[in-house]
């Protein structure tokens, strides 16, 4: 277990660092790790930056049975152009079954918590269960919301894993640039069902 200054030191001394260094780092810290990604976009950046430091590093893909065709195109591209090793989570009832009994809720109706626990949070628990992982490898990024501006490039998720963000100073002009010279594709046809607005918290993070 990290603690408070430990994860301190770990920022200042790798707030200049490149993705690579950083996940490098991590995986000295520790090696039993995993990449979450549900192929939002730029998912394919650290998807990449993970497998060109270690190349089987479990990737668990959360896949809410929501996602646009155009997601699920892009994420066969990008498993197969980059080998991953895909473990798949689904929630345990279809969509089509709970499309039927209560749709997709609106942020503030009663329902969003249940739809939001049965899509996203247990199947997340599920896999964090299987893997038992050390390192939590994720692309989130300063700017996105008030909670991510708080944490860091290292932090410690509520479950005591060491949570890393190799992207996190990173501008989506820096990312395009990435994607671009690494020959990667982006999707921007993603749909997160339990949000309304881009800015909210999925609260796997929280």
């Amino acid at each position: 277990m990290f603690t408070e200054n430990q994860i301190q030191e770990l920022n200042e001394a790798f707030k200049d660092a490149s993705p690579a260094e950083i996940i490098k780092k991590a995986f000295e810290l520790n090696n039993e790790t995993v990449v979450t990604t549900n192929f939002r976009p730029y998912e394919a950046a650290i998807l990449h930056a993970v497998n060109s430091v270690e190349n089987k590093t479990p990737v668990v893909w959360c896949d809410t049975g929501y996602n646009t065709p155009q997601t699920y195109k892009h994420a066969e591209q990008v498993i197969k152009d980059l080998d991953l090793n895909v473990f798949l989570y689904v929630p345990k009832q279809t969509s089509s079954h709970r499309d039927v009994v209560m749709g997709i809720p609106s942020v503030d109706a009663p329902d969003h918590a249940l739809f939001t626990e049965q899509v996203k949070l247990e199947p997340f628990k599920r896999a964090m269960e299987e893997h038992k992982p050390k390192v939590w490898f994720t692309n989130l990024r300063q700017g996105q919301t008030a909670f991510r501006d708080s944490i860091g490039v290292f932090s410690v998720s509520k479950d005591g894993v060491l949570k890393v963000s190799p992207f996190y100073y990173w501008s989506d002009e820096k990312l395009d640039a990435y994607l671009e010279e690494n020959n990667l594709p982006n999707e921007f046809k993603y749909f997160d069902p339990t949000k309304a607005l881009e800015n909210r918290e999925c609260g796997l993070h929280g």
